[in-house]
């Protein structure tokens, strides 16, 4: 495939941004075992590319995207079990991947956001939609469960919310979805929500790119663990080889001098 044709582009940008674009609109961005391989391949360039600061998961057209492709789901229905567990843990991946990249990740949900794609949805560190997305955990509806991606959904929107939608399969609102933790910020319309998206990237170009991914390691360091001697520990020895490190001294150094860090760009 040519990028014109691949149903996920990678676009990298002059400012450090690269953008991971599911392009399949006319199916409703839909994935499949193929999709997934294409998804996993585009995060871990990214992540391996020193010259990307901050990576935007989004989609072509009017829907994030409805889930797993039917076509997909047909043969995985008459697939072995082995041959079903081997598409399984390929999905496991795609989301491990995602939510343990290491650059922040901003998710853009436009429309509808149905089964797999909460998941993807859930990993993402900041996500912003609009008034007009919607979201469902639909897999009970055909029989089946929303598996893999359940550990980062129940993390994100809490073991209660969880219970009742995966069992119902009901469609919530983006109001509900912020209520809930899926969603940080909605916005009118799309419009507003690439407005938002560009105030986001210029609040995150302001800090340390290794503090940032400092930090989100540090939330997956002490989440769910309690407050004991060696999470106490650990993170006295975060905070201090942080410190001391090139990063480090150099925002301290910035902000004591009151000059801007050498990470911040020159304004325009």
């Amino acid at each position: 495939m040519t990028d014109n044709e691949s149903a996920v582009l990678l676009r990298h940008r002059s400012d450090g941004i690269a953008e991971v674009v599911l392009n399949r609109p006319d199916k409703r961005n839909a994935f499949d075992d193929v999709i997934i391989q294409q998804l996993i391949t585009a995060l871990e360039n990214v992540d391996a590319d020193d010259n990307t600061k901050i990576v935007i998961l989004r989609s072509e057209g009017k829907h994030f995207s409805a889930g797993a492709d039917l076509g997909w789901m047909r043969r995985m229905a008459d697939n072995s079990r082995q041959e079903n567990l081997d598409d399984s843990r390929e999905l496991a991946r795609l989301m491990n991947v995602l939510n343990h990249l290491s650059k922040p990740v901003i998710g853009l949900v436009q429309g509808a956001a149905f089964g797999g794609a909460v998941g993807l949805a859930a990993c993402c560190d900041i996500v912003i939609a609009t008034e007009k997305s919607s979201f469902c955990l639909s897999e009970v509806k055909l029989g089946l469960i929303p598996a893999v991606i359940s550990p980062y959904v129940v993390r994100a929107i809490g073991e209660r919310q969880a219970r009742r939608y995966f069992i119902s399969a009901e469609v919530f609102t983006a109001k509900q979805a912020q209520e809930y933790g899926l969603v940080h910020i909605v916005c009118d319309d799309v419009d507003a929500m690439e407005a938002r998206c560009n105030e986001m990237l210029q609040q995150l170009a302001m800090n340390g790119p290794e503090a940032m991914k400092a930090a989100k390691d540090l939330v997956f360091a002490v989440s769910h663990k309690p407050i004991n001697d060696d999470v106490i520990d650990d993170t006295a020895h975060r905070i201090a080889d942080i410190r001391v490190g090139e990063e480090g001294q150099e925002g301290l150094s910035a902000f004591l001098n009151k000059r801007k860090a050498n990470w911040v760009p020159e304004e325009e």
